[in-house]
């Protein structure tokens, strides 16, 4: 099919580029903002939310810091750091107000078809695994965000909280577990296609879809020419914004490079698949009603933390166990095997090598998942359901990652288990690279963008009341009586309780 080249003058306050959590919720908040800014989101596959947001693509925890053993890391002097746990619960929370706020307006329908109450679990075998968790747990009773938390060393009260994985234990078991109720399951496919929803039905916002963004160029002083071409047409569009967010998932940190900020300099990306053992037979999902996080193995990466989740999607119960991690170039699911070798450029080589060079472990790593057969998955599995049965679980393929890689003066190159938000000097263009705890976070990142593309916006005092209303938790310093007051009024509205 021939190239059509096709000017068209338009012009946008936004353009999000990306139709997945993130850009979602930029979007949305943009406009609750300023109804009168024009927005624009374009998507290069056929519909939204179809890469690291769909439901079967994440882990769909609410990641609070409930249970997620790598926020609160045991120190050298003994004690347990529960710092990243605070900042990421209180980040949650802010998305959860947020998502109040939508239903309290009557704009999101029913809660429980994106978000239900699963209670959070951290378990571990062992005795210094044992003991960790219990100095975990004093640690984090102590504050306010965490102090429903419980502690057992008795299996018998583990049967209470998840008795799938208590038969055929031994009394003489050495493990231990924690427990907070207030822990969320979120299906994140299903709340990012309510949040685009509101956005066609009531800002006539829509998301344009089979476009793919092939380049960005600075136009004028602190504006930007987008290149979009249609896939199924081949027609080529040069749209002009203000502001750009890059919000395309894996697919980012490859747009970023075409972007001319020197911002981007030293960035590179490791990617990562994921497979998940999805329980086949209802009699046991149902025997399960938790989340349930362990601890990673002996140097392995953060990303590998082994748990057993009930999930909601599509209106059905599910169980799932893992992730097992795998290696493809591809930076996105429907990603080319190219991308790998595409984002190495003259800039990132130093970083890229030195993260692998002191990365070697996680090379091990990756290198033993993808040779594990059914089996040895299942073995796995049996650490936590000692009676799992061959014929029950099936292997479903997850989301692909692409894991930060940036300079670092000690080492060349530092590989990040995170997020971060890159931007230009002005603000006019950011980018999201990274993954876990994402979309669990989008909110308060979300609105970090808009702090750095709108502060004549955001330093409105208008715009401050505003965000008052909507979410709370963020304009505010969180103390103990905000934050139990938040949470009560959240859990009410979204049906938690």
């Amino acid at each position: 099919m021939e190239t059509k080249t096709i000017q068209v003058n338009k012009e946008y306050d936004l353009i999000c580029v990306g139709a997945g959590i993130m850009s979602a919720t930029l979007a949305l908040l943009t406009k609750l903002l300023k109804p009168e800014a024009r927005v624009l989101i374009l998507e290069r596959l056929d519909d939204v939310a179809l890469e690291s947001s769909a439901a079967w693509n994440n882990a769909g925890t609410g990641h609070s810091a409930l249970c997620e053993l790598n926020y609160t890391p045991q120190l050298e002097d003994g004690t347990v750091d529960i710092t990243k746990a605070i900042s990421i619960c209180n980040q949650f929370e802010v998305s959860k107000q947020f998502w109040a706020y939508l239903v309290s307006q009557n704009l999101m329908g029913t809660p429980d078809s994106f978000i239900s109450n699963v209670p959070h679990h951290s378990w571990v075998t062992g005795t210094d695994n044992a003991d960790y968790l219990e100095k975990r747990y004093e640690a984090m009773r102590s504050h306010f965000m965490f102090d429903s938390i419980r502690f057992t060393r008795k299996i018998l009260k583990m049967k209470e909280w998840f008795p799938l994985m208590m038969r055929e234990r031994e009394e003489d078991e050495v493990m231990a577990a924690s427990r907070i109720d207030r822990g969320c399951e979120v299906n994140y496919g299903e709340l990012t296609r309510k949040l685009f929803k509101i956005l066609e039905e009531e800002y006539n916002t829509t998301v344009q879809c089979n476009e793919e963004v092939e380049d960005v160029d600075p136009e004028r002083p602190h504006e930007w020419s987008v290149k979009v071409k249609n896939k199924e047409t081949g027609t080529i569009r040069h749209l002009d914004a203000d502001h750009v967010f890059i919000g395309a998932g894996g697919g980012s940190l490859l747009l970023l490079q075409k972007v001319e900020i020197e911002e981007k300099e030293g960035y590179g990306g490791f990617p990562v698949s994921g497979e998940w053992l999805i329980c086949k037979n209802q009699q046991i999902i149902d025997q399960h009603h938790a989340k349930v996080y362990s601890k990673a193995g002996l140097g392995d990466p953060p990303m590998s933390v082994p748990h057993l989740d009930t999930r909601f999607i599509n209106g059905k119960r599910e169980l799932l166990f893992g992730p097992f991690a795998g290696f493809s170039p591809k930076f996105l699911k429907e990603g080319s095997f190219l991308d790998l070798l595409k984002s190495i450029k003259w800039d990132n080589i130093s970083p890229m090598l030195g993260a692998f060079w002191h990365n070697l472990p996680l090379t091990e790593y990756l290198i033993k998942q993808v040779a594990m057969s059914f089996e040895d998955r299942m073995n796995d599995l049996r650490k936590f359901i000692k009676d799992a049965d061959d014929k029950d679980w099936e292997i479903k393929v997850a989301g692909q990652r692409v894991q930060i890689i940036k300079r670092d003066e000690f080492e060349g190159g530092k590989l990040e288990f995170g997020t971060e938000v890159i931007s230009s000097k002005d603000g006019s263009i950011t980018c999201l690279l990274g993954a876990s705890p994402g979309a669990s976070t989008a909110v308060p990142i979300m609105l970090q963008v808009l702090e750095k593309a709108f502060p004549e916006l955001m330093n409105n005092p208008e715009t401050q009341q505003k965000l008052n209303k909507i979410v709370p938790g963020y304009v505010s310093e969180v103390d103990e009586d905000h934050f139990r007051k938040n949470l009560e009024y959240v859990e009410a509205v979204l049906n938690l309780n």
